[in-house]
C-alpha cells in the first residue's frame, strides 16, 4: 500500500470523502489516506493527524514526497486536538478499536462544530461506534464489510442530517450487526458472525463455573447476542 494504491478497506474509506471537501484524518500513519485523495484532486485541503513520533514523522516525509505540502498539514496530537475549531468538514479514524475511535470523538466533540461527514473504520466494536453516533445525533448513512488479507473490516458513514435508518423493534440487532449490513448479508458479514457465534460459544463453556454479578453480566450478554444472531443472520 502507498499514496497511489490504498489497501481495499482504506479506498472504500476514500470513496465516502466528499469532492472539494476539507479532510482530517486522525491517525493518519503514513498519511497515505489523505496524500492519494490529494493526488487525485478529491480535497480542497488535508490535515494528517498522528500523536506517535513515528508515523508522524513518515506522513511529513511522505506529502513531501507527493509534493502536497501545499494543501496537506501533518500535525502532531492526541486524537482531534490536531484541530482547530470549524476546520474539518470531513473526518476520517480508521484501524483503531470501536472503543478508541468512540473515546477519540467524545473528548475532541467540541471540535467537529464545521465536521458535516464521519467515515469511521473501526477493527473491532463497531457496535460501540453505532452507539456513539446515535446518542450524539449523528445519522448512520451507510456500510460497508469487506474481507481483505484474512481480516474483516467494516467501515461505517455517518452524516450530520438525514433519518435514523434504525426501527425501534429490531434496534439491538441493527446495532450489533449494522442496519445496512444486514439487509445485504454479503459473505464478509457471515463468515464474521459465524466466527463471533462460535467465540462466544467457547467463552459460555469455559465460563460455566464462573460466579458473581460480573459473570453473570457476561453469561447475559453473549446469550443475548448468540440469541440475535440466530434470529437475524441467514
Amino acid at each position: 500500500m502507498n499514496s497511489e494504491k490504498l489497501s481495499q478497506r482504506l479506498e472504500k474509506v476514500s470513496n465516502y470523502v466528499w469532492q472539494g471537501s476539507v479532510l482530517a484524518d486522525i491517525g493518519s500513519d503514513h498519511a497515505y489516506l489523505p496524500c492519494y485523495l490529494g493526488l487525485k484532486k478529491k480535497i480542497k485541503k488535508g490535515i494528517a493527524g498522528e500523536i506517535t513520533e513515528g508515523p508522524y514523522l513518515s506522513a511529513k516525509e511522505q506529502v513531501v514526497l507527493d509534493g502536497l505540502s501545499d494543501i496537506i498539514e501533518v500535525r502532531k496530537g492526541d486524537g482531534l486536538s490536531v484541530l482547530k475549531e470549524n476546520e474539518a468538514e470531513v473526518v476520517t479514524i480508521c484501524g483503531m478499536g470501536g472503543s478508541l475511535i468512540t473515546s477519540i470523538l467524545e473528548k475532541g466533540k467540541d471540535k467537529l462544530g464545521s465536521a458535516k461527514r464521519l467515515i469511521l473504520q473501526p477493527n473491532v466494536g463497531a457496535k460501540t461506534v453505532r452507539k456513539w453516533l446515535l446518542k450524539e445525533n449523528w445519522v448512520l448513512s451507510a456500510e460497508e464489510i469487506i474481507k481483505e488479507d484474512g481480516k474483516i473490516y467494516e467501515v461505517l458513514v455517518a452524516d450530520r442530517s438525514g433519518e435514523q435508518p434504525y426501527s425501534n423493534h429490531n434496534i439491538e440487532a441493527e446495532l450489533l450487526f449494522g442496519p445496512f449490513l444486514l439487509k445485504v448479508q454479503n459473505e464478509a458479514f457471515k463468515e464474521k458472525w459465524a466466527g463471533e457465534v462460535k467465540q462466544w460459544k467457547a467463552i459460555l463453556d469455559q465460563m460455566e463455573k464462573s460466579q458473581g454479578t460480573a459473570a453473570e453480566a457476561k453469561r447475559k450478554e453473549l446469550f443475548d447476542n448468540i440469541n440475535l444472531a440466530e434470529e437475524w443472520i441467514d
